[in-house]
């Protein structure tokens, strides 16, 4: 596929901060073992994109960590493959980008080197599973100048803020809101463009000279009768983590072994390799509809809930409804509901957490209680 991937890593960093304190929201970890960039970047890798940068602004050590070279990703490229784009701000200012349109001039240099006729842009907070060739395939044969990606949700299940909504005529856009107040089956941008290079650097450089900050507001939705916008409708799995809430839901819907089949069946979803041991399971161990990740230590009871690599969980603990990151130890004789652990959390023996499906209990990283 003859395009240059570029995923933005920090864009909706603040739609999930307890998450993002320490970490980009692409570094968030999702389902045991994957991150949320992961989704992003193997679905450009599978369409064969091999030349992916990644832009990113600060707390970043976690993604350099997670992804390294690439190599997971078959990145590991001396033409090519991933490329980290850390901030770059104004020679006469302290101040990093705040828009993805800044982000844009920040990277244009990189841009302009890169020799891929097309570009696919993509953020990180997104959890699914997409062929771009198809989408690209859709892009040439409607003529577009700009294709975006979407998908049909009701408006009752959108949460967040700066949600994009489109209207559209056929495939073609005709009108682009932001958090409008209506109800019903909307289509909402997934966050995912594909434009001719060329025609980037073209747009972005004239909504610089201008003062022009926003991408889709300010060059997308301006732009609509000068440019063929065509809308591209994603059919799979597709979930925004647009606050912790969200990313707690999104997180149990993995449970759903029609939803694993969906993201999961079509395209393999690449993530780093950690060769931990197998999870070891105590004589009185009780699992049931749980998605556990090697290197645990399971003594107790674990219903419904999502465990990442080296969890342990003590005996007679029981642990319900929880989505719990690595190596989280959770004592013998506790119980605990509804509760979002971070990294390396210590919930000591005979206590009784519990949050609620409204409200789920999140701990943050590093704590012992």
């Amino acid at each position: 596929m003859d395009a240059l991937g570029i995923i933005f890593s920090n864009i909706h960093d603040n739609n999930v901060p307890e998450l993002t304190m320490n970490r980009t929201i692409g570094a968030i970890p999702f389902g045991g073992r994957y991150r949320l960039i992961d989704f992003a970047l193997s679905s450009m890798v599978n369409s064969g994109i091999s030349h992916v940068g990644c832009v990113t602004k600060r707390n970043y050590r976690s993604l350099i960590d997670h992804i390294g070279s690439g190599k997971d990703w078959d990145l590991a490229r001396k033409n090519g493959g991933f490329v980290l784009l850390p901030p770059f701000g104004d020679k006469d200012s302290d101040i990093l980008y705040s828009t993805r349109m800044e982000a844009l001039k920040s990277i244009l240099g990189f841009i302009n080197r890169c020799t891929e006729e097309y570009v696919v842009m993509s953020d990180s907070n997104s959890v699914f599973n997409i062929d771009f060739n198809l989408m690209l395939k859709n892009h040439k044969d409607t003529g577009a100048d700009v294709s975006l990606l979407y998908a049909k949700k009701d408006m009752k299940d959108i949460s967040g803020t700066n949600n994009v909504i489109f209207t559209m005529e056929g495939e073609q856009i005709k009108k682009i809101s932001v958090d409008p107040k209506i109800s019903g089956e909307i289509n909402i941008y997934a966050n995912v463009c594909i434009i001719k290079k060329d025609l980037l650097v073209s747009l972005v450089a004239d909504a610089i000279a201008h003062g022009r900050r926003h991408f889709i507001k300010d060059l997308i939705a301006t732009n609509l009768n000068a440019l063929k916008v065509v809308g591209y409708e994603h059919k799979g799995f597709f979930e925004e983590i647009s606050s912790l809430k969200r990313f707690y839901d999104v997180s149990l819907m993995l449970l759903d072994s029609d939803v694993r089949k969906s993201l999961f069946s079509d395209a393999q979803v690449y993530t780093k390799i950690k060769d931990s041991a197998p999870t070891e399971y105590g004589a009185n161990a009780v699992i049931t509809n749980s998605l556990v990740s090697d290197g645990c230590q399971i003594e107790g009871e674990v219903h419904n809930s999502i465990l990442a690599r080296g969890v342990k969980v003590g005996r007679g603990a029981v642990v319900r409804n929880c989505v719990l990151m690595k190596n989280t130890i959770v004592g013998d004789n506790s119980s605990i509901n509804a509760v979002i652990t971070d990294k390396n959390v210590v919930i000591r023996d005979r206590l009784v957490l519990s949050g609620c499906s409204d409200l789920p209990f999140y701990i943050k990283k590093d704590v012992s209680i």
